[in-house]
């Protein structure tokens, strides 16, 4: 083949991939080609390596779309949860669900304990686990839940709020219980609950037990409604111990009295 006719071939390929977008195998033909040249590679192992980059470039893409998509409020993961401090926290049990088989049959999780007890970091890592894994997450307080709600609700967009919190295979529900729920954030926290049931996983996080949800709700019906879609499939952590930022304060605290009473060296 001419030198011309080969250049018009490589041009006519470069066309070829950016009509199909595919972006990344364009930009690395040149060097794919020159590797094919040197190791001499037959033309299905050059374009198995062309594709090969455009899957990777593919699948690091997603991956990042759900990243963002998921609004994780921490980078953590389940290798940092220290298990020592809080010996109420099943660590095989855990590790179970860092395998994400509680999604494929909707598995709802608790986490009930008292605050700092690492209910919002063990929900977060799953959160990101399943990020990781290629599936759908998203991540919000109840709060923010229930202000979302009201703004659909006003704006007229009820039904397709509805649908977004459907939609993920993972949503994660943060802090129920630390602030009241009027009774519109409650309906709608409720209906959350419904639109996900045996359809979806909800891993929740509160600092109340059971037994006292009908506070969180001021409407006992609705708390019963609601505990029995979640319980009706679920893995509940009940996690007592100390608070992780109250060990980190008085481990500083400790650090700097042993500071104040060392003895200066001159």
């Amino acid at each position: 083949m001419s030198t011309t006719s080969e250049g018009s071939v490589y041009q006519a390929l470069r066309g070829h991939l950016a009509t199909l977008r595919l972006a990344a195998a364009a930009e690395a033909l040149p060097g794919v080609l020159e590797a094919a040249r040197a190791e001499n590679l037959g033309h299905t192992a050059m374009l198995e390596r062309l594709l090969g980059i455009e899957v990777t470039a593919t699948e690091a893409r997603r991956r990042a779309s759900l990243e963002r998509f998921a609004s994780l409020p921490a980078p953590w993961r389940l290798a940092d949860f220290d298990f020592d401090a809080q010996p109420s926290v099943d660590r095989s049990l855990v590790n179970e669900l860092g395998t994400l088989r509680f999604l494929e049959d909707a598995t709802n999780l608790l986490f009930i304990g008292p605050p700092g007890v690492g209910k919002t970091m063990l929900a977060v890592a799953l959160g990101r686990a399943a990020v990781e894994a290629g599936y759908r997450t998203y991540y919000t307080t109840a709060a923010e839940l229930a202000a979302r709600c009201h703004r659909a609700a006003i704006e007229g967009r009820w039904a397709t709020t509805m649908r977004f919190y459907a939609g993920p295979r993972l949503l994660i529900i943060d802090e129920v219980g630390y602030l009241p729920l009027p009774a519109e954030a409650a309906a709608a926290l409720f209906q959350v609950v419904s639109q996900r049931y045996l359809r979806g996983s909800i891993a929740l996080t509160t600092n109340l037990g059971i037994a006292s949800w009908g506070r969180i709700f001021d409407d006992p019906t609705v708390a019963a409604a609601m505990l029995d879609r979640l319980l009706h499939r679920s893995v509940v952590f009940n996690i007592d111990g100390d608070s992780y930022r109250m060990r980190a304060h008085r481990a500083r605290a400790e650090q700097v009295r042993k500071g104040v009473m060392a003895p200066s060296s001159r």
